[in-house]
């Protein structure tokens, strides 16, 4: 029963907490970019680029091989760098994003208070300390 109480007291603890709603939010942050990438972004891009969709564009390493019945036996091989190009903007726009809601949090943070002067250093009291002895 032990065990039970401590896993309830780690999975309660409010960091974790709010780790696992960052993480679900994530989620479905990253659902939603992907989406407008490649819903929104991704055809107009297609539209400037004379209606080449992004995501299809591939260099074929070795093409299919196809048996005497046009049936495909062995797959191509092929380097789809359309769908890295798109998973790329995904990226950046992510990053973009989160680097403005960081940007937003930081401004609406207190300003810290400047630090405290430093008192004198032990050199300049011992220099206090001779110059009244002296007197």
């Amino acid at each position: 029963m032990g065990m039970l109480k401590e896993f309830k007291e780690f999975a309660m603890k409010g960091n974790l907490v709010d780790m696992a709603i960052a993480f679900v939010m994530g989620g479905a942050f990253g659902k939603v970019v992907s989406a407008f990438v490649e819903k929104m972004f991704a055809p107009i891009i297609g539209i400037l680029m004379g209606g080449i969709n992004l995501a299809d564009k591939k260099f074929v390493v070795k093409d299919a091989v196809l048996d005497a019945a046009g049936k495909e036996t062995s797959p191509a091989v092929a380097i789809e760098w359309g769908l890295f190009v798109t998973a790329l903007i995904d990226f950046i726009i992510v990053a973009f994003v989160m680097f403005m809601i960081i940007k937003a949090m930081n401004k609406m943070k207190k300003p810290e208070p400047p630090a405290a002067p430093a008192g004198p250093t032990q050199e300049e009291l011992l220099t206090q300390i001779r110059d009244l002895l002296k007197k």
